[in-house]
């Protein structure tokens, strides 16, 4: 049997969300307007004042906002945009929701929950199209597949979505779930081990440490929502098109400039998180390019979404008793906005 070494929390953070959402209905419904000018992209109108929190400090994943801040294409569409770094204690979801930022950053299977406990969140702008999180395996073991990590101890945070559908999908009973604190130190320890983390980081860690790993990308085992996804409220959405539709442009050019000049923004990053080497900064841009520039990009743009691939996650969320019921995709992202 499965041995377990914490409970699942998604059940509790359901009912932690759900409190908290019914403390900002109202909030929602008075969202900073983020300005008094009438429009956007006027050089002599007054900028629009806009925040945008995003889900971790500084780093490479976010370089197209960084872009469009540092290139003007913010300012060229008329916003004078903050963006606010988030971290462990930093919820990106509440803060948009109860007004205090226009816009956050988080996963898409997140937005599903945060819309089922009542929170009212839009997708407009998907960063990856490809997720980049996934497990991390010692390159001696030869494990090509989920299923091979039966028997073994794998490090996951709690009631992570992406491992509630792999250990379904791949009928994993013989797994000794172990807590995911954010220190490798375990899977350097043994080489057993599987350890989550993304391909755009760990795998650099362990360069550093002279480990040879393989990376088990989630999308590549059918598990592939959209990642650092860009959100609003449906009322901000609904009462400030024009802001919305600056920001979600402004932040497409941002992404193709940092595709070709990654090396010119990530020192702009690395001012905001110094703790973060440039070496790895470029690292995570060159192993992100496929996973924000891939197929859906080249054929309708940096960003957009489909219906189906919403659809596809929302399925296996029900499936996998995450989400209670399936719910309206159409009403939780938009491509509305882009040009």
């Amino acid at each position: 049997m499965m041995q377990k070494q914490t409970i699942p929390d998604w059940p509790i953070r359901r009912l932690a969300v759900l409190m908290f959402a019914m403390t900002l209905v109202a909030a929602c419904g008075n969202d900073a307007k983020g300005g008094e000018t009438s429009g956007t992209g006027s050089s002599g109108a007054e900028k629009v004042k806009v925040t945008a929190v995003t889900n971790w400090f500084a780093q490479a994943e976010h370089g197209g906002l960084y872009a469009a801040l540092e290139k003007g294409f913010y300012e060229e569409a008329g916003l004078d945009m903050t963006i606010e770094p988030g971290g462990p204690q930093v919820s990106s979801t509440q803060i948009v929701a109860s007004g205090k930022a226009q816009f956050g950053m988080g996963q898409a299977d997140q937005i599903l929950l945060a819309r089922e406990s009542g929170i009212p969140l839009v997708v407009i702008f998907a960063s990856f199209e490809t997720s980049p999180q996934g497990l991390m395996v010692h390159k001696e073991e030869n494990i090509a597949s989920p299923a091979e990590l039966e028997g073994r101890n794998v490090y996951v945070a709690s009631g992570a979505s992406y491992w509630e559908y792999l250990k379904k999908a791949y009928n994993l009973q013989d797994v000794q779930e172990m807590a995911y604190t954010g220190s490798l130190a375990p899977f350097l320890a043994d080489g057993k081990v599987a350890i989550q983390g993304y391909v755009t980081s760990e795998p650099y860690e362990m360069r550093e440490q002279n480990v040879d790993v393989d990376f088990l990308l989630n999308a590549d085992f059918g598990y592939n929502p959209y990642a650092n996804v860009l959100f609003t409220t449906e009322s901000y959405l609904k009462e400030n098109p024009e802001i919305v539709k600056a920001f979600v442009n402004a932040t497409a050019k941002g992404f193709d400039y940092f595709k070709e000049h990654y090396e010119e923004i990530n020192p702009v990053i690395q001012k905001e998180n110094p703790d973060m080497p440039l070496e790895k900064l470029n690292y995570a841009a060159e192993a992100m390019i496929p996973l924000v520039y891939g197929e859906e990009a080249q054929k309708s743009g940096v960003g957009r979404m489909t219906q189906e691939r919403w659809d596809t996650l929302a399925q296996q969320m029900t499936e996998a008793g995450m989400l209670k019921e399936k719910p309206d995709v159409t009403q939780v992202f938009t491509n509305e906005f882009f040009e």
